[in-house]
């Protein structure tokens, strides 16, 4: 069974959220986890102005999906940075060329899933995780959140990412906030949890 981890990660944030999911994946027996990058848009000038270009040399090896490959996949678990509340340009039109699979029914009856990464806590993760979703259901796609037994988004002792529709992690303004501990387990959470119920299903 394949589970495609597909995302967006322009400084490495989503890119160790992807990393993790992808472990939780793993834990799931008969799963397989492809880790998958989509397209970028901008150009390099541009990408080396933003300070992106050193991350993006960490996660040149991820290889780039292709719409046609969603196919394979039991579940596809998605990821992408908040812009403004809502999934980045490059998510959106990577799934914007998926019209032939809605037009197909090629993604009905899959299991899709979503994280994200916002710069602050009140960033919008929940709002892109949400609004992402109805994209997912337009595919005719089975939505799977973050249950509370994952216990950890209830935490209060410290600050954290994560809700039920999906986990979350908090870059700082600067970006200068990696994933802590808690938001990684969560991915893996997700990860095991999308794999299990996409298992059950198939």
């Amino acid at each position: 069974m394949i589970v495609k981890i597909v995302y967006y990660s322009m400084y490495g944030h989503v890119h160790a959220m992807a990393q993790a999911v992808a472990e939780g994946v793993s834990r799931v027996e008969g799963a397989r986890a492809d880790l998958r990058m989509v397209p970028e848009t901008l150009s390099r000038d541009v990408l080396e102005k933003m300070g992106a270009l050193e991350a993006g040399e960490k996660m040149k090896n991820v290889q780039i999906c292709t719409v046609d490959e969603l196919e394979e996949a039991s579940a596809i678990i998605f990821g992408t940075p908040t812009r403004f509340g809502n999934m980045c340009g490059q998510m959106r039109q990577f799934l914007d060329g998926t019209g032939k699979h809605w037009a197909s029914g090629a993604l009905i009856g899959k299991v899709g899933s979503v994280f994200t990464c916002s710069a602050t806590q009140h960033g919008g993760q929940e709002s892109t995780i949400l609004s992402f979703h109805v994209t997912l259901l337009h595919q005719g796609m089975i939505i799977v959140g973050l249950p509370y037994s994952f216990q950890g988004q209830t935490r209060i002792d410290e600050i954290t990412g994560g809700s039920p529709y999906g986990a979350a992690t908090i870059s700082g303004g600067e970006g200068q906030r990696m994933p802590s501990p808690n938001e990684l387990e969560a991915a893996r959470f997700q990860g095991r949890h999308v794999a299990e119920i996409a298992s059950r299903l198939s």
